[in-house]
């Protein structure tokens, strides 16, 4: 089989169950992590014959990803900010709405020294090494309960020479420090959200890391700002992606807890950020 003729299968095999977009995508996806072959070199080496044990490799890719795995991890990795990161499922799939917190929060802090951040739920580490990336001169920190994603983002970090410190910790436990800039990705899907949910997402990736109980969709939150109301230095900021069903909630939350609020948009133009302020 050559690479053109697995592309076409990859397509052909995966559009049932993904529409023809999405399959066309993923197939991208694959042969780029896994072969490291561009759509240039699909046009300049399409002939190219292919290992059968390449080929049944890629069949098992199929078979997976069109029973719903998600393909990053039947890849392994991810990409995200020019980062290539493990995931298993231990970690979430960092998302682009996510990239868009890194760049406001670096947008904000870029010109500030010697800042000290603290990722709080870090899972694959994708925002704190981020951070770490944008911001060279900070002092990084990622905690997780899940001490299988903690072994995850550590291993990233090695992979990628990044100085993070990444650790098992509960935010309900966590001891008292001093910080520049909070930022959290925690769970905040509504279980009464989980049916309308993708197979992909909410069969396969970490239900503790995306749902929380209908009777307390702001238990996370309520409590990462108790923490970041007594270890957030003057001037520092909070840093949140949210479930826009919840911000106008969780910024009387935030702002009953001493912080000037302001909830941002993504590029989708939903409520996805809250950022927060201590209010003077």
């Amino acid at each position: 089989m050559t690479l053109s003729e697995l592309n076409s299968l990859i397509i052909s095999d995966l559009t049932p169950a993904l529409g023809q977009g999405e399959a066309k995508a993923t197939a991208r996806m694959l042969l780029e992590d896994d072969l490291h072959a561009t759509p240039t070199t699909l046009f300049t080496r399409g002939d190219r014959v292919l290992e059968p044990e390449t080929v049944a490799r890629y069949r098992r890719f199929i078979s997976r990803i069109a029973a719903g795995e998600p393909p990053q991890y039947v890849l392994g990795s991810a990409r995200f900010m020019g980062m290539e990161l493990k995931v298993t499922p231990a970690t979430l799939i960092p998302r682009p709405e996510t990239a868009e917190l890194v760049d406001i929060i670096t947008d904000r802090c870029k010109n500030r020294p010697d800042l000290r951040v603290l990722d709080i739920g870090t899972g694959s580490g994708c925002i704190a090494l981020a951070l770490s990336r944008a911001l060279p001169f900070a002092d990084v920190e990622g905690i997780d309960i899940s001490a299988e994603a903690i072994a995850v983002a550590s291993e990233n970090a090695i992979k990628l020479g990044a100085k993070v410190d990444f650790h098992v910790q509960d935010i309900f436990s966590a001891p008292a420090a001093t910080y520049d800039i909070i930022v959290s990705n925690p769970p905040y899907i509504a279980e009464s959200e989980r049916p309308s949910m993708e197979r992909r997402v909410k069969d396969f990736e970490p239900g503790s890391a995306l749902f929380v109980p209908d009777s307390a969709p702001l238990r996370f939150y309520t409590a990462i700002t108790a923490y970041a109301k007594s270890n957030l230095d003057d001037g520092g900021l909070l840093a949140f992606e949210i479930n826009p069903r919840f911000a106008e909630e969780l910024k009387s939350m935030m702002e009953s807890c001493g912080f000037n609020c302001e909830i941002s948009r993504d590029s989708f133009g939903k409520n996805r950020f809250a950022l927060g302020t201590h209010a003077s």
